[in-house]
């Protein structure tokens, strides 16, 4: 595969910054660009023109402008020019690759998924590879590719531990780029969600601001200003030792009683398995639930007052402008969300501000758009630890 992404002209940090503002905020004028970076008209101009040049950036129309009024204005927005970079974006889980094309502000264009039949590093590598190919066919000019992996990574390259895989040290950003010729960077799964959430989404332009997974498992992520807090337990079992009601249920996964045994997927299903003997999806547990049966509304709703104290906790000692809830167990909170917020409000102070809690029903693709971008991240930012 030829590498379409080895013709730019790598950006300079006063380039990366203008266009980073641009990416983020954009449309702006160029005196407000000058403001926010604190740059001399001269400097400014000096910058924009080689973005402009290589159709990264565009003059746009001032929004409520009329041709007329347009007519001989000097200086007219900068935007960024989304659909003159594709990046590619995937999630690797324990049977399938789920892959997507996004543009530059990330808004996914092409979705193209394969099972996963084999766990060895060097034939993932050939299905990514092959992947990329075919989706290259289809969107010429890629530009870079972000793989997001449950377990810790390294460097944004090194996949160090991933249990469900079992892969550790599996140097995959290497394996991939030589696969590929493009550039490759690899990350936590939930780590590349709260990226993508950060520049593009529920926490664009906040300072505070916290991702809460849940699903297969928990995940978290924090940001504060305007940066996720990388932490060296990242994957390692965020919420197996939380513990939210010590006379909770034991299950294979998880302290007894900790956030894990009472909230994820796999955990709410053993729990209803074990009292029942009927082996029951996930949505057919929300829908007993919901019916009324009396397990599964027991375990759903102990599963609902553990969010609860959960979200109620990371609001007391973080005090985030905002909480996202995302992941496939997310529908928990259709069935059981007045029981979340009865125990929530019970575990703040009465005077404390209500928590801003944002649920995102989200699938695979989402994640794999975070993954992309990682890939937006290292054209824009110029590193892949940036």
């Amino acid at each position: 595969m030829t590498a379409v992404a080895a013709s730019w002209r790598p950006l300079s940090p006063g380039e990366r910054s203008v266009a980073l503002e641009v990416l983020l905020a954009g449309p702006l004028s160029r005196t407000e660009i000058a403001r926010r970076l604190d740059l001399s008209a001269g400097s400014l101009t000096r910058l924009t023109k080689p973005l402009i040049e290589s159709g990264l950036l565009v003059e746009v129309p001032e929004a409520g402008a009329s041709a007329e009024t347009r007519q001989g204005r000097p200086s007219q927005p900068l935007d960024v020019v989304a659909e003159s970079r594709s990046f590619v974006g995937f999630k690797i889980t324990e049977d399938m690759v789920y892959g997507v094309v996004t543009t530059l502000r990330s808004e996914i264009t092409a979705r193209h998924d394969r099972p996963l039949t084999t766990h060895d590093p060097a034939a993932v590598v050939d299905l990514l590879g092959e992947m990329t190919e075919e989706l290259a066919g289809r969107h010429p000019g890629l530009a870079g590719i972000g793989v997001g992996v449950g377990g810790l990574v390294e460097d944004r390259s090194v996949v160090g531990e991933s249990p469900f895989l079992r892969w550790r040290d599996v140097p995959l950003a290497a394996l991939l780029r030589e696969r590929t010729g493009l550039p490759v960077v690899v990350e936590n799964d939930v780590a590349a969600l709260v990226e993508a959430e950060t520049w593009f989404g529920a926490g664009r332009g906040l300072d505070r601001f916290v991702v809460l997974t849940i699903g297969a498992g928990i995940g978290y992520g924090l940001v504060l200003g305007g940066k996720r807090v990388p932490y060296a337990e990242e994957d390692r079992g965020f919420g197996r030792h939380w513990i939210v009601d010590p006379h909770g249920p034991l299950t294979p996964d998880g302290a007894r009683g900790s956030a894990v045994s009472l909230l994820t997927i796999p955990n709410i299903r053993y729990q209803v398995r074990a009292a029942t003997g009927h082996d029951r999806t996930y949505g057919e547990i929300l829908a007993l639930a919901a019916a009324g049966e009396p397990m599964a509304a027991r375990v759903v709703g102990e599963a609902a007052r553990a969010l609860g104290v959960l979200v109620a906790q990371i609001g007391n000692f973080v005090l985030p402008q905002k909480i996202l809830l995302a992941g496939e167990g997310v529908g928990l909170m259709d069935v059981a969300g007045d029981t979340v917020a009865r125990t929530l409000a019970a575990h703040r102070h009465p005077l404390a501000a209500p928590i801003d809690l944002e649920t995102k029903v989200s699938d695979f693709h989402d994640w794999a758009r975070g993954a992309a971008v990682l890939a937006i991240q290292v054209l824009v930012l110029g590193a892949a630890g940036a």
